[in-house]
């Protein structure tokens, strides 16, 4: 397999669950959230989705719970917008790297200010 299709297909799976996630499920109880990431494997069978939850600890639980109970509409919903031989197998993983940046980032302006 090509890494640049893997790549291209990483990508368009990223917009498509995306688009699906933000339009599609209407639970109220789904946080504010943002795909960062999507690792294909080689055989583009499964799927890492990365994905970074603004709240607290107790929405980022709450959120990564709902979306693990939609992973079936989700990969269906996947599978009829996105021409693949085979819909890859989903998997949620919270990033957490937007937070710890914004947490280094006022680290620093408060330093900055100290001076």
């Amino acid at each position: 397999m090509s890494i640049q299709r893997a790549q291209r297909a990483a990508g368009e799976i990223k917009k498509e669950l995306s688009r699906i996630i933000h339009t599609e499920m209407k639970d109220p109880r789904l946080g504010f959230l943002s795909l960062t990431d999507v690792e294909l494997s080689p055989d583009l069978r499964y799927a890492k989705v990365f994905v970074s939850i603004m709240g607290t600890e107790r929405e980022q639980t709450l959120t990564m719970e709902i979306l693990e109970r939609a992973m079936g509409f989700l990969r269906s919903e996947l599978g009829s917008r996105i021409r693949l031989r085979y819909t890859p197998e989903l998997s949620f993983h919270l990033d957490n790297s937007i937070e710890q940046g914004a947490k280094i980032e006022k680290l620093l302006r408060e330093l900055e200010n100290d001076k």
